[in-house]
């Protein structure tokens, strides 16, 4: 399975599609160990691009602090799980919380 976390500056991004790069964690899904980190520069902003893109690099859950909701319905249709509101500023953390059910979580920031 692979997560996919906006990061920007090092550190979990507030704005979904404004982020610098993603960082992509590949998890063995029996153990909810991180195999393999990969950070990957984000393509420049296109409203709807991302869902697309994060699918064809096998996303299948996006860890973020706020998203819009057009970006959200794209991502259903894509079958990637979205995960929001995300208090945890590094990203690998927020993934090991969330495989270990710890993950804080609060509203989503983005309001478009």
């Amino acid at each position: 399975m692979r997560y996919a976390v906006p990061v920007s500056g090092g550190t979990v991004s507030p704005h979904f599609g404004h982020c610098e790069q993603f960082a992509l964690f590949d998890v063995d899904e029996e153990t909810n160990n991180i195999l393999k980190k990969e950070l990957v520069t984000s393509p420049e902003h296109q409203p709807g691009l991302l869902p697309e893109w994060l699918a064809e690099h096998g996303v299948s859950f996006v860890i973020a602090g706020g998203m819009g909701s057009r970006a959200q319905s794209l991502f259903q249709q894509n079958r990637i799980g979205v995960i929001l509101g995300v208090l945890e500023s590094d990203p690998e953390k927020a993934v090991l919380s969330h495989l270990n059910g710890q993950l804080a979580t609060g509203d989503n920031i983005c309001d478009h």
